[in-house]
């Protein structure tokens, strides 16, 4: 029986495991430190101590024996007990007792029980993973030292030419630099001059068409009676979004299905990317606006939303 093994693995679950009539492996976390002497740095962890005194059967050990071995309780129990008399018998021999990754056991002179912890595991489970490490020592004052050395032994002399060609390399820097922002920002200029004048062309043109459309003269022979209709004409710059769609056959059928439920939707366009939209409506302001986007999210579309747009 593998006794240390089951005990390892107790300790990074409990801080106390009892071997019956033998003694009990303790743990304590400890803090990470640092050790100044030799720039070594140490994670937190699970410091191991041994008690001879504690030897009252818990059940812990014999209990997990049982489990992994598929075995009765009352038979982990025994072989605990076989395993402490062997264990004991050692020990009066004077041999030192080796516990995998836990420790060592030995007798004093005074026949108390000493152990020395191994350091091969840390227990501390929040810890896996960490391990001591070693930083370099930070030389940087030793280096400042030396080269102040070096300056009053050998001190250097900086003629005109020299000053003149640091001077040109500092002032060919700023030019870089400001040709560099320069560039930056007569590129965002022009293309705002572009988008200006492309904005200013378009409604140019809608204008123009506007004016040939008022223009324009009809000439029918038998024309039909007039008929005088009221229509609703919306207006305002906030819109409620009903769907966007990439084929502009579906963005018919989304306003066809909303006409028919009793909404006055509308399509304003496709937007940049290329999306046919269809509004419930348009409004005035964004308060108005706001309101029926309410009303609509909660009765009808969760997923309408507000556009504000001032369409041509």
């Amino acid at each position: 029986m593998q006794l240390e093994t089951y005990i390892s693995d107790l300790l990074y679950r409990y801080e106390c495991v009892i071997i019956p009539d033998f003694g009990a492996f303790l743990t304590q976390p400890v803090s990470a430190k640092v050790d100044a002497s030799n720039n070594t740095f140490f994670p937190p962890k699970k410091e191991l101590s041994f008690n001879e005194q504690l030897k009252n059967n818990d059940g812990l050990l014999a209990k997990y024996i049982a489990d992994v071995e598929k075995t009765p309780y009352e038979v982990a129990v025994k072989k605990i007990a076989k395993k402490t008399k062997s264990l004991k018998s050692y020990l009066a021999q004077g041999e030192t007792l080796t516990f995998k990754n836990i420790g060592d056991i030995t007798l004093n002179n005074e026949g108390k029980i000493t152990f020395e912890p191994s350091y091969h595991l840390n227990y501390l489970t929040d810890a896996f993973g960490l391990a001591k490490f070693v930083s370099p020592d930070v030389t940087r004052e030793v280096y400042k030292e030396q080269v102040e050395a070096i300056e009053k032994a050998t001190p250097i002399a900086i003629t005109q030419e020299k000053r003149k060609s640091r001077n040109f390399l500092k002032y060919a820097a700023i030019a870089v630099v400001a040709l560099t922002l320069g560039g930056f920002a007569a590129s965002n200029y022009y293309l705002n001059q572009i988008e200006t004048h492309n904005q200013l062309a378009q409604e140019e043109a809608t204008q123009q068409l506007e004016n040939k459309i008022q223009e324009a003269t009809f000439i029918i022979d038998n024309p039909l009676p007039s008929v005088t209709l009221n229509v609703d004409k919306q207006s305002g710059n906030f819109h409620i979004v009903a769907g966007a769609f990439r084929i502009e056959e579906n963005c018919d059928k989304k306003l066809k299905q909303l006409h028919e439920q009793g909404f006055k939707a509308r399509k304003i366009g496709a937007n940049k990317y290329g999306l046919h939209q269809v509004v419930y409506s348009s409004y005035n302001t964004r308060a108005e606006a706001q309101r029926e986007l309410y009303k609509i999210k909660k009765t009808h579309n969760p997923d309408a939303w507000l556009l504000a747009q001032k369409l041509n």
